[in-house]
Protein backbone atom coordinates (compact mmCIF):
# COMPACT_ATOMS: atom_id res chain seq x y z
CA UNK A 1 0.00 0.00 0.00
CA UNK A 2 2.85 2.41 1.06
CA UNK A 3 4.74 1.37 -2.73
CA UNK A 4 1.19 2.17 -4.50
CA UNK A 5 0.71 5.74 -2.23
CA UNK A 6 4.92 6.64 -3.31
CA UNK A 7 3.82 5.57 -7.07
CA UNK A 8 1.15 8.12 -7.04
CA UNK A 9 2.66 10.76 -5.43
CA UNK A 10 6.09 10.61 -8.20
CA UNK A 11 3.39 10.82 -10.65
CA UNK A 12 1.79 13.47 -9.20
CA UNK A 13 4.88 15.45 -8.92
CA UNK A 14 6.14 14.72 -12.35
CA UNK A 15 3.51 16.36 -13.77
CA UNK A 16 3.63 19.10 -11.79
CA UNK A 17 7.20 19.88 -12.25
CA UNK A 18 6.41 19.75 -16.55
CA UNK A 19 3.78 22.24 -16.02
CA UNK A 20 5.81 24.59 -13.98
CA UNK A 21 8.43 23.91 -16.36
CA UNK A 22 6.62 24.67 -19.87
CA UNK A 23 4.58 27.73 -18.11
CA UNK A 24 8.57 29.11 -17.44
CA UNK A 25 9.14 29.01 -21.09
CA UNK A 26 9.78 31.69 -22.77
CA UNK A 27 6.21 31.87 -25.46
CA UNK A 28 6.51 32.13 -28.90
CA UNK A 29 6.19 35.42 -30.50
CA UNK A 30 3.50 35.00 -32.90
CA UNK A 31 0.11 35.20 -32.54
CA UNK A 32 -1.89 33.90 -35.52
CA UNK A 33 -4.21 31.36 -34.54
CA UNK A 34 -3.78 27.80 -36.53
CA UNK A 35 -6.84 25.87 -36.60
CA UNK A 36 -6.24 22.25 -36.60
CA UNK A 37 -8.54 19.87 -38.58
CA UNK A 38 -9.60 16.26 -38.19
CA UNK A 39 -7.02 15.18 -41.35
CA UNK A 40 -3.99 16.95 -39.87
CA UNK A 41 -4.30 15.22 -36.36
CA UNK A 42 -4.91 11.54 -37.73
CA UNK A 43 -1.94 12.14 -39.95
CA UNK A 44 0.28 12.56 -36.61
CA UNK A 45 2.63 14.57 -38.89
CA UNK A 46 2.13 17.99 -36.66
CA UNK A 47 3.67 16.55 -33.45
CA UNK A 48 6.63 16.27 -35.05
CA UNK A 49 6.56 19.73 -36.78
CA UNK A 50 5.11 21.15 -33.61
CA UNK A 51 8.19 19.76 -31.29
CA UNK A 52 10.88 21.62 -34.21
CA UNK A 53 9.11 24.89 -33.64
CA UNK A 54 8.16 25.64 -36.85
CA UNK A 55 4.96 26.41 -35.94
CA UNK A 56 4.54 30.17 -35.23
CA UNK A 57 1.43 30.88 -33.94
CA UNK A 58 -1.00 28.97 -31.37
CA UNK A 59 -2.90 25.50 -32.38
CA UNK A 60 -6.37 26.01 -31.89
CA UNK A 61 -8.67 22.89 -31.77
CA UNK A 62 -12.46 23.45 -32.43
CA UNK A 63 -14.68 20.86 -30.43
CA UNK A 64 -16.36 19.85 -33.44
CA UNK A 65 -13.04 18.43 -34.53
CA UNK A 66 -13.03 16.48 -31.11
CA UNK A 67 -16.30 15.46 -31.34
CA UNK A 68 -15.98 14.41 -35.18
CA UNK A 69 -12.68 12.05 -33.99
CA UNK A 70 -15.20 11.03 -31.38
CA UNK A 71 -17.67 9.51 -33.87
CA UNK A 72 -15.04 7.96 -35.77
CA UNK A 73 -13.70 6.56 -32.95
CA UNK A 74 -17.10 4.90 -31.83
CA UNK A 75 -17.81 3.70 -35.27
CA UNK A 76 -18.15 0.10 -36.70
CA UNK A 77 -15.37 0.91 -39.79
CA UNK A 78 -12.11 -0.67 -37.86
CA UNK A 79 -9.52 1.61 -39.62
CA UNK A 80 -10.94 4.67 -39.00
CA UNK A 81 -11.67 4.04 -35.41
CA UNK A 82 -8.04 3.38 -34.96
CA UNK A 83 -7.11 6.19 -37.25
CA UNK A 84 -9.29 8.19 -35.33
CA UNK A 85 -8.23 7.07 -31.70
CA UNK A 86 -4.47 7.63 -32.53
CA UNK A 87 -6.15 11.53 -33.41
CA UNK A 88 -7.26 11.74 -29.91
CA UNK A 89 -3.86 10.96 -28.68
CA UNK A 90 -2.17 13.35 -30.80
CA UNK A 91 -4.46 16.39 -29.18
CA UNK A 92 -3.00 15.62 -25.86
CA UNK A 93 0.21 14.90 -27.36
CA UNK A 94 0.08 18.42 -28.49
CA UNK A 95 -1.07 19.83 -25.08
CA UNK A 96 2.28 19.09 -23.94
CA UNK A 97 4.51 19.94 -26.59
CA UNK A 98 6.68 22.63 -24.75
CA UNK A 99 7.08 25.35 -27.23
CA UNK A 100 3.63 25.50 -28.44
CA UNK A 101 0.28 27.11 -27.05
CA UNK A 102 -2.84 24.43 -28.02
CA UNK A 103 -6.08 25.79 -27.18
CA UNK A 104 -9.34 23.81 -27.25
CA UNK A 105 -11.84 25.64 -28.11
CA UNK A 106 -15.91 25.49 -27.83
CA UNK A 107 -17.41 26.39 -30.77
CA UNK A 108 -21.19 25.62 -29.92
CA UNK A 109 -23.40 24.77 -32.56
CA UNK A 110 -23.00 21.10 -32.65
CA UNK A 111 -25.49 20.89 -36.07
CA UNK A 112 -22.78 23.04 -38.19
CA UNK A 113 -20.38 21.06 -40.02
CA UNK A 114 -16.39 21.06 -39.05
CA UNK A 115 -15.49 22.37 -42.14
CA UNK A 116 -17.68 25.14 -42.14
CA UNK A 117 -16.74 25.89 -38.29
CA UNK A 118 -12.93 25.79 -39.18
CA UNK A 119 -13.25 28.44 -42.24
CA UNK A 120 -15.94 30.48 -40.07
CA UNK A 121 -13.13 30.78 -36.85
CA UNK A 122 -10.65 31.60 -39.08
CA UNK A 123 -11.75 34.14 -41.33
CA UNK A 124 -13.25 35.71 -38.49
CA UNK A 125 -10.15 35.37 -36.47
CA UNK A 126 -7.24 36.32 -39.11
CA UNK A 127 -6.05 32.61 -38.95
CA UNK A 128 -5.14 29.93 -41.16
CA UNK A 129 -6.21 26.18 -41.52
CA UNK A 130 -3.83 23.68 -40.81
CA UNK A 131 -5.22 20.46 -43.14
CA UNK A 132 -4.15 17.54 -45.56
CA UNK A 133 -7.67 18.34 -46.72
CA UNK A 134 -7.68 18.38 -50.25
CA UNK A 135 -11.41 19.42 -50.90
CA UNK A 136 -11.15 22.10 -47.57
CA UNK A 137 -7.83 23.85 -49.42
CA UNK A 138 -10.31 24.86 -52.39
CA UNK A 139 -13.04 26.26 -50.73
CA UNK A 140 -10.33 27.89 -47.90
CA UNK A 141 -8.97 29.37 -51.19
CA UNK A 142 -12.34 30.50 -52.54
CA UNK A 143 -12.69 32.09 -49.58
CA UNK A 144 -9.20 33.86 -49.41
CA UNK A 145 -8.38 31.94 -46.19
CA UNK A 146 -4.51 30.85 -45.57
CA UNK A 147 -3.85 27.03 -45.27
CA UNK A 148 -1.52 24.98 -44.31
CA UNK A 149 -0.86 21.76 -45.64
CA UNK A 150 1.57 19.55 -44.29
CA UNK A 151 1.73 17.35 -47.66
CA UNK A 152 3.63 20.66 -49.18
CA UNK A 153 5.69 20.86 -46.47
CA UNK A 154 7.03 17.33 -46.76
CA UNK A 155 7.54 17.69 -50.80
CA UNK A 156 9.42 21.01 -49.92
CA UNK A 157 11.71 19.33 -47.63
CA UNK A 158 11.73 16.03 -49.42
CA UNK A 159 15.19 14.17 -50.64
CA UNK A 160 16.28 15.43 -54.39
CA UNK A 161 17.63 12.03 -55.03
CA UNK A 162 16.37 8.48 -54.45
CA UNK A 163 18.43 5.16 -53.64
CA UNK A 164 19.94 3.72 -57.09
CA UNK A 165 20.05 7.84 -58.61
CA UNK A 166 23.30 7.97 -60.26
CA UNK A 167 25.58 11.50 -60.67
CA UNK A 168 28.97 12.67 -61.60
CA UNK A 169 30.80 13.92 -59.00
CA UNK A 170 34.97 14.94 -58.14
CA UNK A 171 36.23 12.84 -55.44
CA UNK A 172 37.47 15.92 -52.96
CA UNK A 173 39.43 14.26 -50.04
CA UNK A 174 39.59 10.84 -48.14
CA UNK A 175 36.37 9.89 -45.78
CA UNK A 176 36.96 9.28 -42.08
CA UNK A 177 36.60 5.31 -42.53
CA UNK A 178 38.92 3.23 -44.48
CA UNK A 179 38.33 3.28 -48.22
CA UNK A 180 35.87 5.87 -48.00
CA UNK A 181 36.22 8.91 -50.52
CA UNK A 182 33.87 12.00 -50.20
CA UNK A 183 32.84 14.41 -52.59
CA UNK A 184 30.02 17.14 -52.59
CA UNK A 185 27.12 17.71 -54.14
CA UNK A 186 26.54 21.40 -55.71
CA UNK A 187 24.36 22.21 -52.54
CA UNK A 188 26.64 21.24 -50.43
CA UNK A 189 25.53 18.09 -49.30
CA UNK A 190 28.59 15.07 -48.55
CA UNK A 191 28.77 12.17 -50.45
CA UNK A 192 30.48 9.42 -49.14
CA UNK A 193 31.76 6.82 -51.82
CA UNK A 194 32.90 3.41 -50.47
CA UNK A 195 36.23 2.48 -52.28
CA UNK A 196 37.03 5.68 -53.84
CA UNK A 197 39.64 6.62 -51.47
CA UNK A 198 42.24 5.92 -54.14
CA UNK A 199 40.50 8.10 -56.25
CA UNK A 200 41.08 11.96 -55.11
CA UNK A 201 40.56 14.53 -57.59
CA UNK A 202 39.18 12.37 -60.24
CA UNK A 203 35.70 13.00 -61.50
CA UNK A 204 33.61 9.18 -61.18
CA UNK A 205 29.57 8.04 -61.48
CA UNK A 206 28.47 7.30 -58.14
CA UNK A 207 24.99 5.27 -57.82
CA UNK A 208 23.20 6.79 -53.92
CA UNK A 209 22.65 3.70 -52.03
CA UNK A 210 21.25 5.45 -48.57
CA UNK A 211 20.48 8.84 -47.09
CA UNK A 212 21.68 10.32 -43.63
CA UNK A 213 19.49 13.37 -42.34
CA UNK A 214 19.54 14.92 -38.71
CA UNK A 215 19.06 18.42 -37.45
CA UNK A 216 22.82 19.38 -38.60
CA UNK A 217 21.80 18.76 -41.93
CA UNK A 218 21.94 15.30 -44.85
CA UNK A 219 24.96 12.85 -45.77
CA UNK A 220 24.84 10.47 -48.88
CA UNK A 221 26.19 7.09 -49.08
CA UNK A 222 26.84 6.29 -52.71
CA UNK A 223 29.00 3.63 -54.26
CA UNK A 224 30.87 3.64 -57.59
CA UNK A 225 28.28 2.97 -60.41
CA UNK A 226 29.30 -0.12 -62.17
CA UNK A 227 29.31 0.55 -66.30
Amino acid sequence: MELFILIITLLIFAETSFLVVKNRLPKRTGTRKIYVDTSALIDGRIINIAETGFLDGELVILKSVLRELQLLADGKDTEKRARARAGLSNVSELERVVNINTEIVDDGDERKKVDEELLKFAKENKGVVLTLDYNLIKVAEAEKIETLNINDLALAVRTEFLPGEKIDIKITERGSNRGQGVGHLPDGTMVVVDKAANKVGKNLTVEFVRFHETSAGKMIFARIAKR
